[in-house]
């Protein structure tokens, strides 16, 4: 067994945030100046190049790249040989949240009550925190800041096997075309088939924490992102949805087994400001 105090977690928890608050990454980079060497659309250009300086600008001056800083996502994998010492893994978390949100000058969102009283919990906790539990004797975290203009945006149904592969690509092309310019395209579509309700909600959440444009491994699911990515720009919304070739960056797609009668389907979409970061302890 390896013991592991809580604080390891803390910490890692406050600089994934503060990091992937200011750099969207070199990878991305790379992908929004491409998008922007093949777009056509004069207005599409134009506004690529606004959000590549933000961008630059968000890294340069350690400053959020986006006002709206997000819900506090965490995935946590934990080796079997793992012990834990200290506070409880939930506290650690969330004081990691707390400090980088206080910290960084990031935006607090949350809410204590989401009906009736909605007062703001000052330092966006608690997180969401999404625990799976695995071989080995490390920790996996990845944490997700998720703005809800793209969360909002998000749909999930509980489709018929017969739907097949048709079906699933007329769900996907719906909730982008619905969604139009809200998510702040260029967006990034993320997609769980299978399990049961909640679980393809997770799977299509998880599947945004994915380096941007890594395919799936499985190839019938590899041609289906590829295909969904071409159909979804074909729709033609473009970047801030004035139109062009870029409305969406990548389509990552997430499955698991599901029961003999269905097939749920969830597209969680998620904006061009791809906050998400991973480190192993």
């Amino acid at each position: 067994m390896r013991n592991i105090d809580t604080i390891k977690i803390k910490n890692a928890v406050k600089s994934l945030f503060i990091q992937s608050s200011y750099d969207i990454g070199e990878r991305m980079l790379g992908i929004l100046d491409k998008a922007r060497e093949n777009e056509e659309n004069e207005t599409a250009r134009y506004v690529l190049d606004q959000i590549i300086e933000n961008d630059h600008i968000a890294r340069d001056d350690q400053v959020p790249m986006c006002q709206d800083t997000g819900i506090a996502v965490v995935f946590l994998e934990i080796g079997h040989e793992i012990c834990f010492v200290g506070e409880p893994v939930e506290e650690a978390i969330n004081q990691g949240v707390r400090e980088a949100y206080l910290e960084a000058y990031l935006r607090k969102s949350i809410v204590s009550d989401p009906l009736f009283i909605r007062q703001n919990t000052n330092d966006n906790t608690p997180a969401v925190i999404h625990y799976e539990f695995t071989r080995g004797n490390n920790i996996r975290i990845t944490v997700a800041a998720k703005g809800f203009g793209s969360e909002n945006m998000s749909q999930i149904r509980m489709m018929k096997p017969a739907d097949g592969v048709a079906g699933v690509k007329s769900f996907v092309l719906e909730c982008v075309r619905k969604a139009g310019s809200n998510p702040c395209p260029p967006i990034i579509v993320g997609v769980g088939i299978g399990g049961s309700f909640e679980k393809a909600a997770i799977l299509s959440k998880k599947a945004l924490t994915r380096e941007i444009g890594e395919l799936s491994v499985d190839k019938s699911y590899r041609e289906l992102e590829m295909d969904l990515l071409n159909e979804v720009n074909s729709l033609g919304i473009g970047p801030a949805g004035l139109k062009g070739k870029t409305t969406c960056l990548a389509v990552h797609i997430n499955y698991f087994p599901t029961h003999i009668a269905g097939m749920p389907v969830a597209v969680n979409i998620g904006c061009h400001a791809y906050r998400h970061a991973t480190t192993k302890i």
